[in-house]
């Protein structure tokens, strides 16, 4: 049987207002990018599978979206057999991989407690409190998917809500339903300050797009890490979690 252990340690914790925690974000992910970059490999991997099951090649689409000249291709590439074969899949494949969010905001932690860092670390979400973690996941893909259906708009201010809910479900072993209750309770109370650290973590998340697109595989999950910092600011830097099997 398999249980948490803590003990405390040190590490830095920013104060409560976006700059610092953007800046507390911006330190760690320094020491932790390159575990995104395993993330996205595994991604890559299984979006390829995506696309063979589906037949719909979303970034094929996306690199034909115009011709040399600035001129739009047809919109019928976009309607396309397959693609909500694809979208279902991509959906589905987000939720069954969100432990590898937490693994990343547990690594995290590690470096901020200067403990050494193992690759296993980044699938701790796998060995604890998994079922959690995907329902969380699942009833949050599901808000935010109607969220981004009336209009978009939405999406922008209902995604910081959630924002401390994969710190919860980590550092405090919470259920579903109680990371989605606190996280809703602390965000709404500090709503303008998570609304700033959410869109300007987006920002920062996709800034890769503008080094030939490439660049996105290093800065995606910038936003993974700003939810930890946000997660110190207000419930305090957490202590360092040992698992054992």
């Amino acid at each position: 049987m398999s249980e948490f252990k803590e003990f405390d340690q040190q590490g830095s914790v920013p104060e409560r207002n976006t700059g610092a925690i953007i800046s507390h974000a911006f330190e760690m992910y320094k020491g932790v990018f390159l575990y995104g970059f395993i993330i996205i490999i595994i991604y890559s991997i299984a979006n390829f599978i995506i696309e063979g099951i589906s037949g719909y090649s979303l970034w094929s689409n996306i690199r034909n979206f115009r011709d040399l000249d600035g001129n739009y291709y047809d919109y019928s590439n976009w309607r396309r057999p397959g693609l909500s074969l694809y979208y279902s899949g991509y959906s589905f494949l987000g939720i069954l991989l969100s432990p590898l969010y937490v693994g990343l905001i547990y690594i995290t932690n590690k470096f901020n407690s200067k403990e050494r860092i193992e690759i296993s670390d980044l699938f701790i979400g796998y060995r604890q409190n998994l079922g959690n973690i995907l329902l969380y996941s699942l009833i949050v893909t599901i808000i935010l998917a109607v969220s981004l259906a009336m209009c978009f708009l939405p999406f922008f201010f209902v995604y910081p809500l959630f924002f401390l809910g994969y710190p919860i479900l980590l550092f405090e072993n919470a259920n579903a339903m109680d990371a989605l209750s606190k996280t809703y309770n602390i965000v709404k109370e500090n709503y303008s300050i998570f609304l700033g650290t959410a869109l300007l973590g987006g920002i920062i998340s996709f800034s890769g797009i503008i080094l030939c697109g490439i660049g996105i595989i290093f800065t995606i999950f910038f936003m993974e890490i700003a939810m930890y910092s946000a997660y110190c600011a207000y419930l305090g830097k957490p202590r360092q979690i040992i698992y054992n099997k």
